[in-house]
């Protein structure tokens, strides 16, 4: 294991398993899969009035892609959707260098560029499945 990519912050995150699980009812799902490693997740919102009011994510993947998952639970959960797909913006743009607290954790990710899919795959599940919760609107 590269101690430099999974510090213990991360490696914490991951263990954390916040959102990790299944929703009864889901308003909408959105699977992504990286096909280069294999890491592949499972975004179930519950969406009422406008909000999303719960969130679960089942995730197969390396220890990014867990820690990943884990703060788009974070972050995701009570935010209207329009701002949650924000989310998958934001972490691209800290991945380049911007500042963002709530991903401070995934700074040793930055220098490892061959990881940022691991890392951006459960926000690009997350905006694919607000994406087909407007289509359906």
């Amino acid at each position: 294991m590269n101690d430099a990519l999974y510090d213990q912050a991360i490696i914490a995150e991951a263990r954390s398993k916040t959102g990790a699980g299944r929703l009864e009812h889901p308003t909408v799902t959105a699977e992504c899969d990286n096909p280069l490693c294999g890491d592949r997740i499972t975004v179930a919102l519950g969406v009422e009035d406008g909000r999303i009011v719960d969130l679960a994510h089942k995730t197969r993947g390396c220890l990014l892609t867990q820690a990943a998952a884990s703060l788009l639970a974070r972050h995701a959960k009570d935010a209207d959707p329009a701002k949650a797909r924000e989310l998958r913006d934001a972490i691209e743009a800290f991945l380049k260098g911007g500042e963002d607290e709530r991903f401070a954790i995934l700074t040793p990710v930055r220098n490892a560029k061959s990881r940022w899919d691991c890392v951006t795959l459960p926000f690009q599940a997350l905006a694919d499945a607000i994406t087909d919760l407007e289509r359906r609107a």
